[in-house]
């Protein structure tokens, strides 16, 4: 084929990829805007009634299994003409358009089995039946409530307040309620909550300590635990310059702390911080603008964490996949935000005190106390903003049980809204339809526990005990199943691809099924059950464990569809008339089998090989020792250290200076023990040093850059998009990755370069020899030979070296300039390895801890001393 003939099939390949993209969304921009926003009502009934014979048709099998391959091939053409379009606006259109093709092939699913599927062959069977018919039902109503919620995502700008005189800028509280949690956690919190840039004098912050040690007998351990962290954390606020804040009693918790405190303070606006999420310092800077419209009530921040959650260090997804909090921060709170709906999640958010106290303050009657507060505020017809930055880090629970806990908790509140509120139908809320079913859709989420599970049972009953829910299953339902099901995971895929990937959902849900299930069923029946747990932060976990207190149901599920698959051998030799039935509800347990496992070792606790979290920060740093500077910059940093990228490795000491910068002004300077140099490529070097010897007033500035002087927090913007196949390849591979040993980074003694000559004192005999690495904490000698220097008969014989290397004593040390005449040095050592090789003999010391205080001035003394002397 000639290569124009080539170029004009791409031309047209190219031009129809255009028409799909171009003029399809322009007829509707021209058609809309003349029919005008009035008659749009109309038009969305012309479609409905369009769309009947659409959903009602019957059809025979092979006819419908050829409809189902043309509504799926459609669905990925324009999935493809979505992923090449530029503008959010076109964008719309093709979302608008699946949302309608996925709701047609749903309902089309759903006509069908109710019309030619139900099977009500014995009470068994009837139970079954309807039990997978319920489940159906709540998934597509969840589908529908989830479609509605973002119709259209609202991106959201700061107003500028630099332009507004400081006078007239609101006077701001700053609030932290703390109950038990450690004071270290709660001191960055502060520290960054007194760095936020605002005008002087118009920000407090208060640290509202909700852990009375009055609450116990004075006999109970407990009472000395919570009087000695009171007393802690009193002494941090009077240290820092905050208002430390306590109240006689503890009732309504969290939500009851916070209103005691709106009696107290005197600001208009209330930033609200849990203890452990740590601001930014342009927090009020970009939030406080959005309260000079008087309706506004709240402003609503993402929630975030710099560890990873139970699910990325269990199942070791190194960040390759979305966390749970992604999907609501990043794409529902911004559907919400469009209808005026955005909830108030208890952090992260600045409220309007007035407006608060108005509707009673936080809401105490439910254990989501900010969702109900929320609610409240919408009800009396106030506003509400969502602002999609993130400027607050934050700790998620390190333990799969407070995580289990922590949502809990909040599915407990929000089936506790949903009772009590009842927010579809509740006239005495004062919502428009759009808010009513955001809060419908929040409220009922959680109830995903028990279809969820229904779904992996059902095959698993067929198998075992031929329990049959669905007449006729088999090919037929599969060509009206797999459209509804593949094209709403299209449809989603267009809003979601960047936070939530294929499958992980489902893993969640399995994970949470029996919990969810449970508490939201209590809580409907009576929404007085429960009280508010506070969520455990800063948990180290040491070592494997499996929680089985959590995960023994999810187990018991397990096995069943295991042995199910074990069954499917006889199904076929018994009965293959049957064949069409096992083989789609085989397909169905083996997929279930999949989510199971990952599901369960996510319970599968992995031990945290660092002691502090690290954060994938870069920021640049300059490294001094006496001789030198190099600039540089961390790939990673936490309190104990960092890994720095240099363009070229120098010789340094083991024992550098550190300076390490923020985004804005914030510096920290400490000195770092250098533990291992990477060559990457001819350019760069990795360099990981470990911090030593952190003055308080190190680890405040450390804080400071790492959490508070932030631009934009790596998270803001996800590049990874969903590939279905992929994320499910990597899921199916979770169990060699959770299952292999983990091993902490190996680290090597780092020294400066040295050509210096030393002499060993041993057995009354001095040994000459060249100290060729020299550090702050040893050296290494290679002796110039195995004779003793002033007697020629005394020589390091194999019981010495065995000596040496298994008793590992003290010895003398002389340490001089090579080619000086100054008098050598002395230091006292102890042998740590001895290498001998074709006759020569290589000894590892190291400088004894409890000399440091003497020795070490000397050692670094000579390592200035001995600055020009470095082998090349």
């Amino acid at each position: 084929m000639s290569s124009s003939a080539r170029n004009s099939k791409k031309s047209q390949r190219f031009n129809l990829s255009r028409w799909l993209i171009d003029l399809t969304p322009s007829f509707f921009d021209r058609t809309l805007e003349k029919v005008g926003i009035k008659h749009f009502k109309w038009l969305i009934l012309l479609l409905l009634v369009f769309s009947i014979p659409l959903i009602v048709t019957p059809l025979e099998i092979w006819q419908q299994a050829a409809i189902a391959v043309f509504l799926v091939l459609l669905g990925q053409i324009v999935l493809g003409a979505e992923e090449q379009e530029s503008s959010t606006e076109v964008s719309q259109y093709y979302h608008l358009f699946m949302v309608w093709l996925s709701l047609v092939t749903t309902m089309r699913y759903l006509y069908y089995r109710l019309s030619y599927t139900l099977n009500f062959d014995g009470w068994i069977n009837s139970i079954a039946c309807l039990t997978l018919l319920g489940a159906e039902l709540y998934a597509i109503f969840s589908l529908v409530l989830a479609y509605f919620q973002t119709l259209k995502i609202k991106e959201r700008q700061p107003i500028d307040i630099s332009v507004i005189p400081q006078e007239e800028w609101f006077n701001v509280d700053i609030y932290i309620p703390t109950y038990n949690e450690d004071v270290e956690i709660v001191r960055k919190t502060a520290l960054a909550a007194l760095a936020c840039d605002y005008a002087l004098g118009k920000k407090k912050v208060y640290v509202l300590d909700d852990g009375r040690p009055e609450k116990y007998k004075q006999d109970d351990p407990r009472y000395e635990t919570f009087r000695a962290r009171r007393e802690k954390l009193q002494q941090m606020c009077e240290e820092l310059g905050c208002v430390h804040m306590g109240r006689d009693n503890n009732d309504h918790a969290k939500a009851g702390n916070i209103n005691t405190a709106f009696y107290k303070t005197d600001g208009d606006l209330v930033l609200i911080l849990d203890c452990d999420h740590v601001p930014s310092r342009q927090f009020l800077q970009h939030t406080v603008g959005f309260f000079y419209d008087p309706k506004v009530s709240f402003v609503q921040t993402p929630h975030w964490f710099y560890n990873p959650d139970p699910f990325e260090r269990n199942l070791l997804t190194d960040g390759k996949i979305p966390v749970g909090n992604e999907l609501f921060y990043k794409v529902l709170q911004k559907g919400n935000d469009f209808w005026n709906a955005a909830f108030f999640c208890g952090s992260a958010a600045v409220i309007r005190k007035t407006h608060a106290l108005e509707v009673g303050g936080i809401a105490v009657e439910t254990v989501t106390e900010d969702c109900h507060t929320a609610l409240r505020l919408h009800s009396k017809g106030y506003k509400s903003v969502y602002y999609d930055k993130i400027m607050v880090a934050g700790l998620a629970p390190d333990t799969f049980s407070a995580y289990v806990g922590q949502q809990v908790r909040w599915a407990r509140g929000m089936a506790q809204i949903l009772r009590i509120e009842n927010p579809l139908f509740n006239s005495k809320l004062n919502l428009n339809f759009a808010q009513r079913i955001c809060y419908l859709s929040a409220t009922s989420h959680f109830l995903y526990g028990y279809p969820r599970l229904v779904y992996a049972i059902i095959p698993t009953l067929f198998l075992l005990f031929g329990i049959n829910p669905i007449q006729g299953l088999g090919l037929e339902t599969l060509a009206y199943a797999l459209p509804h099901i593949l094209l709403s995971l299209a449809t989603n895929h267009i809003i979601y691809k960047h936070v939530r990937f294929s499958f992980w959902n489902e893993i969640f849900e399995f994970v949470m099924s029996f919990q969810a299930g449970w508490v939201t069923l209590l809580a409907l029946f009576n929404p007085k059950m429960g009280t508010f747990n506070v969520t455990d932060k800063g948990i180290n976990v040491t070592k494997r464990t499996f929680d089985w207190t959590s995960m023994r149901g999810l187990v018991i599920v397990t096995v069943l569809v295991i042995s199910s698959l074990l069954a499917v051998p006889y199904w076929l030799l018994l009965r293959p008339e049957d064949s069409e039935a096992v083989l789609v509800n085989t397909l169905w347990s083996g997929f279930n089998l999949i989510l199971l496992s990952a599901a369960l070792l996510v319970g599968f606790e992995q031990p945290q090989i660092r002691t502090a979290h690290r954060l994938q920060r870069r920021l640049p740093v300059v490294i001094s020792s006496d001789d030198q500077t190099i600039m540089g910059e961390t790939i990673n940093i936490s309190e104990t250290g960092a890994l720095i990228s240099l363009e070229s490795w120098s010789n340094l000491p083991d024992e550098v200076q550190i300076e390490v910068m923020g985004d804005f002004t914030a510096r920290a300077v400490v000195t770092a023990r250098v533990v291992r140099v990477t060559p990457v490529n001819e350019t760069e070097t990795h360099l990981g040093v470990d911090f030593i010897n952190v003055t308080r007033t190190q680890t405040d500035d450390l804080a400071l850059v790492m959490y508070s002087d932030v631009k934009e927090w790596y998270s803001q913007k996800r590049e990874n998009a969903d590939k279905p196949i992929a994320s499910l390849g990597f899921l199916a591979s979770s169990i060699t990755r959770s299952l292999r040993e983990l091993k902490p980074t190996t680290t090597k003694k780092i020294r400066k370069q040295v050509n210096t000559t030393a002499q060993l004192y041993w057995d009354g005999n001095f040994f000459s020899g060249i100290a060729t690495e020299l550090g702050i904490t040893g050296l290494r000698l290679e002796l110039d030979s195995k004779k003793a220097i002033s007697n020629d008969d005394r020589l390091l014989g194999k019981q010495d070296l065995e000596k040496m290397q298994n008793m590992k004593p003290l010895v003398g040390l002389l340490l001089s300039l090579k080619g000086e005449n100054t008098p050598p040095t002395r230091f006292v050592a102890e042998i740590n390895l001895v290498e001998e090789e074709r006759g020569k003999v290589a000894i590892e010391l190291i400088f004894p801890e409890k000399f440091s205080n003497r020795q070490s001035p000397k050692i670094k003394q000579l390592l200035r001393d001995h600055s020009t002397d470095i082998a090349a």
